[in-house]
């Protein structure tokens, strides 16, 4: 939240203006008004610029789990190396408490303009709690050094995902996670091989297991709709940095520019489940207003059978 040193010189300024009208008993209503408005303004601030870490809850129901199955995954996003507490205990200390089955790193957990160290702590803090599987940000490839870069991520027992997907279990619930990179590669890899959502991802048509995508931007929900998936999660847009609770979910995002329509949050097309994570880093200069930086849970299970008659 807010530092002392931060919050300290506002009370100051608040207790003064406060306290000049003391001397003056005729003030006294004054006073009390300047009171309530200076409490209430304290408060909106505390709360519009709250920077902690806060758990978004999503809940999904699928006809492709059995009665009574269930999965449930932690996403992150856009970390950008930031670093929360020492060692990064709070970010890794708040996961672990979801008790996820799967975790997602879907971009920008490295930044190009920071040391990598907050996302190593991340890496080595979380590589035993359940599988995980990393895709890259536009961040990542601006570092010029994204070769490295997953060779750094792998390097933790984290699987890369690269227009490619991988059938696996999870609570003996058999799934398919899917990944691609983010479309900066054209600028930074020479080689285009197998860099085709067209090329890997047609023949889920033939498979018939829960499918999820993890991929960076979700301004281009239009083409993963082209393909079989039940899940696509994203990050990329901060939230569009600043919202306005029931008004505004997002002022401006990358890619998206004023007013994004995939800021973050849920949204539904058809069958398709498509959640955009608003990210979990800040920066005291581009403060995030009404928008914390988030940890998103995201829990999966089987459609009850009065949600089927409904």
């Amino acid at each position: 939240m807010f530092s002392e040193k931060r919050i300290k010189p506002f009370i100051e300024k608040i207790y003064l203006q406060l306290t000049s009208f003391e001397k003056h008993p005729k003030d006294k209503i004054s006073f009390k008004s300047k009171m309530a408005i200076s409490l209430i303004i304290f408060a909106f601030c505390v709360i519009a610029f709250y920077n902690g870490l806060v758990i978004r809850n999503y809940t999904i129901n699928t006809d492709k789990f059995n009665p009574g199955e269930s999965i449930r995954a932690v996403l992150i996003s856009d970390l950008h190396s930031h670093i929360f507490g020492e060692n990064q205990i709070k970010l890794i200390s708040k996961i672990k408490k979801q008790n996820p089955d799967i975790i997602f790193l879907a971009g920008d957990i490295i930044d190009d303009e920071a040391p990598p160290d907050g996302a190593k702590l991340l890496f080595d803090g979380i590589k035993s709690i359940a599988p995980i599987f990393y895709v890259s940000g536009n961040h990542d490839y601006w570092t010029n050094d994204i070769k490295n870069i997953k060779q750094l991520v792998r390097s933790y027992g984290i699987t890369v995902l690269e227009y490619d997907y991988k059938e696996i279990n999870i609570n003996g619930i058999p799934v398919v996670i899917a990944g691609i990179d983010d479309p900066d590669w054209v600028y930074y890899e020479k080689n285009s091989s197998g860099k085709s959502m067209d090329e890997n991802f047609q023949e889920l048509t033939l498979k018939n297991q829960f499918k999820i995508l993890v991929a960076h931007r979700p301004e281009q929900i239009e083409s993963y709709k082209k393909y079989p998936f039940d899940l696509v999660v994203s990050g990329h847009t901060h939230g569009g940095q600043v919202r306005i609770p029931f008004l505004l979910n997002g002022l401006m995002a990358p890619n998206q520019g004023w007013f994004p329509k995939y800021a973050g949050g849920m949204y539904k097309h058809g069958s398709l489940t498509h959640i955009v994570s608003r990210g979990a880093s800040f920066y005291l200069l581009l403060p995030r207003v009404f928008n914390p930086p988030e940890i998103v849970v995201i829990d999966i299970s089987a459609r009850s059978q009065t949600q089927k008659q409904e």
